[in-house]
């Protein structure tokens, strides 16, 4: 039984962002390489980043339908340890890294999520987001969680307007393996807010331990 939820925090692009992410119990930080998003961050910024960061917290460098020489200067220069894509990318683009990858679910237009996520059976997992296909996250929106399948059978990661006053009742209904935020913990985008971020960790911890109960409750 997983004991806890793991936590992304995602467009990060401030190296104090990022520290205090990981101090609170970050597992990932998320960099965002799709250059018209107001989250981007150039490869040497993102390198004092990876750098800093203390040991056994990853990496993730997220693009959308980026060009295939843009990819690889960002694997090669920063080797993250994960890559997660947002657009509409093959398997086998998304595979051609040697590294492992996430894929995202566009829940506000693809219907079917689960033979979405059997196109792409080597992903490490999936991560549920509100936008539209092709389009950017990060909107601050949320979607139905009921849309969700119970019968989704792989890791799914929830995103889409998650923060601090709404991530325990995430947990508990969704049930996932780990949480991504973005501005969801902004001051403005791209800059984290330091009260935002320490509260969105205590929602995950009190949703973890409501999940917990639930799950210890032995029916009659």
């Amino acid at each position: 039984m997983q004991s806890r939820t793991r936590i992304k925090v995602c467009g990060i692009t401030r190296l104090q962002d990022a520290l205090q992410a990981s101090d609170c119990g970050a597992d990932s930080i998320g960099l965002v390489f799709h250059p018209p998003s107001p989250r981007f961050i150039d490869p040497e910024a993102a390198l004092e980043i990876s750098r800093a960061l203390p040991p056994f917290v990853t990496v993730t460098a997220l693009f959308l339908d980026e060009k295939e020489d843009w990819v690889a200067e960002v694997v090669q220069r920063l080797q993250p340890d994960c890559l997660q894509f947002h657009g509409n990318e093959p398997p086998e683009f998304c595979e051609i890294w040697g590294r492992p990858y996430i894929k995202s679910i566009p829940m506000g237009s693809i219907v079917d999520p689960c033979a979405y996520a059997q196109l792409h059976e080597n992903a490490q997992g999936f991560l549920f987001d509100s936008n539209v296909a092709g389009r950017q996250g990060g909107s601050g929106d949320t979607f139905d969680w009921l849309k969700i399948p119970p019968a989704f059978e792989h890791r799914l990661i929830l995103a889409g307007g998650i923060n601090p006053s709404n991530v325990a009742d995430a947990i508990i209904q969704v049930k996932p393996w780990a949480v991504d935020v973005s501005s969801g913990v902004e001051a403005s985008r791209g800059v984290k807010n330091s009260d935002l971020i320490e509260q969105f960790f205590h929602g995950v911890k009190c949703g973890d331990a409501r999940k917990s109960e639930q799950d210890s409750v032995v029916p009659r």
